[in-house]
């Protein structure tokens, strides 16, 4: 199956804000959990989309969507880590490994009726790409390791051997389900842009 990704955009907004519907994907998080951690649950579901919407608007673009011809199908949030607070400010086992200017890759939603159809691994790679091209010199993700027994059964963040199968490395693991997994972006060869 073949996909198309695109960088989000204020033009593409109408398609995330559908992708995720009333609910705002997951929990009404609107991805806003990597932002301001846990305190997206205290406030309206609104206002997380008005947070999501003004970060869409003001640019540079927060993620990438997945299309399904025009239907969109999945979105990863991918950005700078220095614009993500959360990851240093509460989450413990998610903090800093070293002093590299990291992009993060950080979550994902898939439409129901296209999981395990290898649409986040299309946006694992479009990730990929996009990161190099902005100069970014690793791309670093929080998944989960479906090997570790007791693992979270809440997997919006990918699984370790998805990372794994696209080039991503281990780089600490402060909790045992909970990888910080790298990718060096100095070996990416160029291709065409992701816009």
């Amino acid at each position: 199956m073949s996909f198309t990704v695109l960088a989000v955009s204020a033009r593409l907004w109408p398609a995330l804000e559908e992708l995720f519907g009333p609910p705002g994907a997951c929990n009404g998080c609107w991805c806003m959990h990597w932002r301001i951690g846990t305190a997206y649950k205290k406030r309206p579901r609104e206002q997380n989309r008005h947070a999501l919407r003004e970060v869409v608007d003001t640019g540079p673009p927060p993620g990438l969507l997945a299309f399904d011809g025009e239907l969109p199908v999945g979105w990863c949030q991918l950005t700078p880590r220095t614009d993500l607070p959360w990851l240093d400010d509460g989450a413990r086992y998610l903090g800093r490994v070293d002093d590299v200017a990291v992009w993060a890759l950080s979550c994902f939603y898939v439409r129901r009726s296209h999981r395990h159809r290898d649409v986040s691994a299309v946006l694992i790679d479009a990730a990929v790409q996009a990161a190099s091209e902005a100069d970014a010199p690793e791309l670093e993700a929080y998944p989960i390791d479906t090997a570790v027994p007791g693992h979270s059964s809440n997997i919006f963040t990918g699984t370790a051997t998805m990372f794994e199968r696209a080039g991503f490395r281990v780089v600490a693991r402060r909790t045992p389900s909970r990888p910080v997994m790298r990718h060096d972006l100095t070996r990416v060869a160029p291709s065409e842009r992701v816009d």
